[in-house]
């Protein structure tokens, strides 16, 4: 069984910045994908970023880009989303996201096949 506890959500003001962790329990967590996803209210979950087993790919949507970073420690058994110069449209409820095949860092939310609860961020103009 894998468990996937998400924090460090809360609210912001336009431009600033706010930290996400992810902490997953279960089996080993350094051959897993993480990623992150979100969604706002009446919208689709939309990816946000991912980041391989090893940490040495990592994959970001064009909205994000040069904003937000993605790691893991595989020692602590969690994934961060360091999120800067945040903007009100990145306002959602943000999930992170276990994906088995280890082999792809994917973008398609039916790749992954555990999720956390998810948690608040909103940005305030």
């Amino acid at each position: 069984q894998v468990q996937l506890v998400e924090s460090g959500g809360g609210l912001v003001q336009a431009g600033g910045s706010l930290r996400l962790s992810c902490a997953a329990s279960g089996r080993t967590f350094s051959m897993w994908t993480m990623g992150w996803f979100r969604q706002a209210p009446g919208k689709e979950r939309e990816f946000v970023a991912a980041i391989s087993w090893s940490g040495g790919t990592t994959s970001y949507a064009d909205s994000v880009k040069g904003r937000f970073t993605i790691s893991r420690d595989n020692a602590k058994n969690t994934v961060y989303l360091q999120m800067n110069s945040l903007k009100p449209e990145d306002t959602a409820v943000y999930y992170c996201a276990l994906d088995w095949n280890f082999r792809r860092v994917g973008s398609k939310p039916s790749e992954y096949d555990y999720w956390g609860q998810g948690t608040q961020v909103t940005v305030s103009s």
